[in-house]
């Protein structure tokens, strides 16, 4: 069932996709500094002309050309944790996702129950099965494993653009403590981080493992933003200003950038939304770009949420149009490299 949950996120995107025929082909994201959000909803072009970001322009500005003279892990190399023995598609469509939008590497870091299972899925990606679970590990090994689990994955986390903690991650308290560890060495590494699922759960039961962390990205969906506004602001979600509340959410969380999935993507960083690969690229674009850049936003979090926003719509639109209501996670993803392809081609 709880894998059924992708389904229903990327589906929502489809439908929202189909219905609003009267946005524009070309989505357009507004960027407010001063406001903080990005929403359709909110289209004032004449006072927010110098602030709009066109998200086509974005992903065309981000995404790296292809070039023979590159070696294999430039275009990106991620890693998702997450994968237990109850859940396993969830870090699989994440990891994928990562390859078909255009990444070299993907890793998932899941527990030994799970590694099997996600292997099957796909021999393209890379699996470690280094995670444990209460129910394997003994109240007086529980230190000496944490420690060990930690060492295999410090390992590996320089190498890494970006993490994706959450998908099918569960909510075992022991492997919730492992993550936490884990999610601590990554923010002294300065890497990016994209939080979804019971990465979620975790991080708004744990605050301070994302506060003040700019290179910090949640991805809740409805449900899910509906309990970090109640933890965080100790108030109900707020539709008729969203943006304004949401806002409000990133700068009480302190630093951190969140997108809160749903009819319309509303992305926030406090000063002004496949994410990870994205993030990871818009990095590279601005440490590279020099002063003729005509991107008006310079935050790579902002512009690789803005990216993977657009991505995943046009990708479940194109995926909608083919299978109607048949529709499922696999066919949206197919559809990733076409999406971007349609915007910015490859050659």
């Amino acid at each position: 069932m709880r894998d059924g949950m992708n389904y229903r996120i990327l589906l929502d995107s489809a439908k929202s996709c189909i219905l609003a025929s009267s946005v524009p082909r070309r989505q357009q994201f507004l960027i407010r500094c001063v406001g903080g959000s990005i929403d359709h909803r909110h289209r004032d072009m004449q006072a927010l002309r110098s602030l709009e970001v066109d998200s086509q322009t974005v992903i065309r500005a981000i995404t790296p050309a292809l070039d023979p003279t590159r070696h294999k892990g430039q275009a990106g190399n991620i890693a998702v944790i997450g994968g237990c023995r109850e859940y396993t598609g969830a870090p699989y469509f994440a990891a994928i996702s990562a390859l078909k939008i255009g990444a070299d590497l993907s890793h998932v870091f899941c527990t030994k129950d799970a590694a099997p299972v996600i292997k099957s899925y796909s021999p393209e990606l890379i699996v470690h099965p280094v995670l444990e679970e209460s129910y394997n590990v003994g109240e007086e090994h529980k230190s000496s494993i944490a420690s060990k689990v930690l060492a295999e994955v410090d390992k590996w986390l320089e190498r890494f653009d970006c993490l994706v903690v959450g998908p099918g991650l569960g909510r075992d308290p022991f492997l919730l403590d492992c993550v936490s560890e884990i999610m601590r060495h990554a923010r002294r590494s300065n890497i990016p981080i994209v939080i979804d699922g019971d990465g979620l759960f975790l991080v708004t039961n744990n605050l301070e493992l994302v506060s003040g962390y700019a290179l910090a990205v949640l991805t809740p969906n409805v449900n899910e933003y509906k309990r970090l506004v109640q933890k965080v602001l100790s108030s109900e979600v707020n539709d008729i200003d969203a943006p304004q509340q949401l806002l409000s959410l990133a700068k009480q969380i302190g630093g951190v950038t969140i997108l809160s999935k749903g009819n319309s993507d509303l992305i926030s960083d406090g000063d002004t939304g496949s994410v990870a690969v994205f993030l990871s690229w818009a990095r590279q674009h601005i440490l590279a770009a020099d002063s003729n850049s005509n991107l008006s936003c310079k935050n790579p979090i902002v512009l690789g949420c803005i990216a993977g926003s657009a991505i995943l719509r046009k990708a479940a639109s194109l995926a909608f149009s083919n299978k109607k209501r048949s529709t499922v996670t696999g066919d949206i993803i197919e559809c990733l490299g076409r999406s971007l392809e349609d915007i910015s081609p490859a050659c």
